[in-house]
């Protein structure tokens, strides 16, 4: 529910998740006492499950939500309040920023994160702003996405230089392989039992298949990174 449907006159609804019921209750005096009125506090709850439950019942504004709870996890419980046919926004609450964390909560719908160290205004600041359409990363949230992304782009282009290797006719992919790793013809040749001439000829089509030369070629070689085969 955007902050566009809510009325002046009327509180932004929060719901709190988390395993601990004392941040629950933390949070929720934060939120109530420093917001002046602001936000209202709706539910609580200490599991994924019974959080869709409550927002299917209550329709947040925004959640607040914990990733690391027994059962379904904030991940999942994300996800499935996403899918709600009134989805609230949701925060993650969280005080660690495990690696993989911060992309996987964003591509469960989730548009930002709250640390529970932040100060109470930084908090309810959050929450009014993601209200506005505005994400909300903080920066150690922020730190950690761009570290999984430039993690995951070398595993990226490794598995696209994979994806044409495997494309190739076996045999002509066994001779690039070959002269990547630094054999001669007259070696691929012989370890191939085929001609030269016919090296040369693998070797030739899949240039024109790749549009590469031979040094290219033992680049995308090199970037596939392949387990020992040969």
């Amino acid at each position: 529910m955007s902050s566009e449907e809510n009325s002046d006159d009327r509180p932004i609804t929060v719901g709190v998740i988390d395993d601990d019921p004392m941040i629950c209750q933390a949070m929720r005096l934060i939120l109530e006492d420093y917001s002046t009125g602001r936000l209202n506090v709706v539910f609580t709850c200490t599991d994924g499950g019974q959080a869709v439950d409550e927002a299917g019942r209550h329709h947040p504004d925004v959640v607040l939500m914990d990733v690391a709870m027994p059962g379904m996890d904030g991940i999942e419980a994300t996800r499935r309040l996403r899918a709600l046919p009134q989805p609230p926004h949701v925060l993650i609450l969280t005080s660690l920023s495990p690696s993989g964390t911060v992309e996987r909560a964003v591509e469960a719908g989730a548009e930002g994160f709250v640390s529970k160290t932040d100060a109470p205004e930084d908090i309810i600041r959050r929450i009014t702003d993601v209200c506005d359409g505005l994400p909300q990363f903080n920066p150690s949230s922020q730190r950690q996405l761009i570290n999984d992304l430039n993690m995951q782009q070398p595993q990226s282009r490794r598995d696209e230089a994979r994806a044409m290797l495997d494309a190739l006719p076996e045999r002509e992919r066994e001779a690039v392989v070959l002269a990547a790793d630094g054999y001669t013809n007259a070696e691929i040749a012989e370890r191939m039992f085929i001609s030269e001439r016919t090296v040369k000829a693998h070797i030739s089509s899949t240039g024109d298949r790749l549009c590469m030369g031979r040094v290219q070629m033992a680049r995308l070689v090199e970037r596939a990174d392949l387990p020992d085969q040969l």
